[in-house]
């Protein structure tokens, strides 16, 4: 693998304020919503669509030969390097004014996701992982970040979206065994969850029917912190699937054969 790191954590850096200037005027402001979905609910707006518009302009000015994939957009481009966007990850919470929405922006190599970036523009925090370091930077301060070193699921803090995703028999069970089995559940942080474990603030994010734009900028930050995470089947997780992270590979561990022994 022959990639310029630097130059991709500047694209990373760059690309975020860039979405950041199409979503922030919108947050809080009443703006239009519209639902992709026939029956049921997937919301999309302006800002997601504005904000994967500008990002993919500033990765198709420093990496023209690069993929890339999003959510509003779809895929373009064919190489074994692609940068994967969601431009507003937890529109829900986007379109209700809470601050827990981010833009994601990964970068992967053959299918796994090496660099990545969750940027919280309203609250002014960026996560951002490139190989052998995470980071947490909000204004002038930048800090390295490290999960919570957890790895008994007794005393783990876990969240999910919501509980309702586990819509199935089968899956339901898998989210109650989880939820038995550790002290504190909490719900509604989409992407934030996932950054808030790799800070060491929670020991768990157990999600099912994620894309590969949901989770692949969260995978480089998690494991660069510290933690692990994959499909509940062991595979590796940037195309998306159902999907556990967790602040040590030992909890990873015991989290999965829970899982699939429910």
């Amino acid at each position: 693998m022959t990639i310029d790191l630097a130059k991709v954590e500047a694209t990373l850096l760059a690309a975020a304020t860039a979405a950041a200037d199409c979503t922030l005027p919108l947050f809080r402001s009443g703006l239009d919503v519209d639902n992709k979905l026939d029956k049921g609910f997937d919301p999309v707006t302006e800002a997601d669509r504005g904000a994967e518009t500008a990002i993919r302009a500033v990765i198709a000015e420093a990496f023209p030969d690069h993929a890339i994939i999003g959510e509003e957009w779809g895929a373009s481009g064919e190489s074994d390097f692609s940068w994967i966007i969601d431009p507003v990850d937890g529109t829900r919470a986007f379109i209700s004014g809470a601050p827990v929405w981010g833009t994601l922006i990964g970068f992967a190599h053959k299918g796994v996701a090496i660099a990545g970036i969750m940027s919280q523009p309203f609250i002014g925090e960026t996560f951002l992982a490139v190989p052998g370091r995470a980071t947490y930077r909000r204004g002038d301060v930048t800090t390295p970040i490290r999960t919570s070193g957890q790895t008994e699921l007794a005393p783990a803090r876990v969240f999910t979206t919501t509980p309702r995703l586990f819509n199935t028999p089968e899956i339901e069970a898998k989210w109650h065994a989880i939820e038995a089995a550790t002290r504190l559940q909490r719900f509604g942080m989409d992407c934030y969850g996932y950054a808030l474990l790799a800070a060491g603030h929670a020991d768990l994010v157990i999600e099912p029917y994620l894309n590969t734009y949901d989770i692949a900028a969260l995978v480089p930050i998690i494991r660069e912190a510290g933690g692990a995470i994959a499909c509940w089947d062991g595979s590796e997780p940037t195309g998306g699937g159902n999907v556990v992270a967790a602040a040590t590979p030992e909890l990873l561990e015991k989290a999965l054969a829970l899982v699939n022994a429910s």
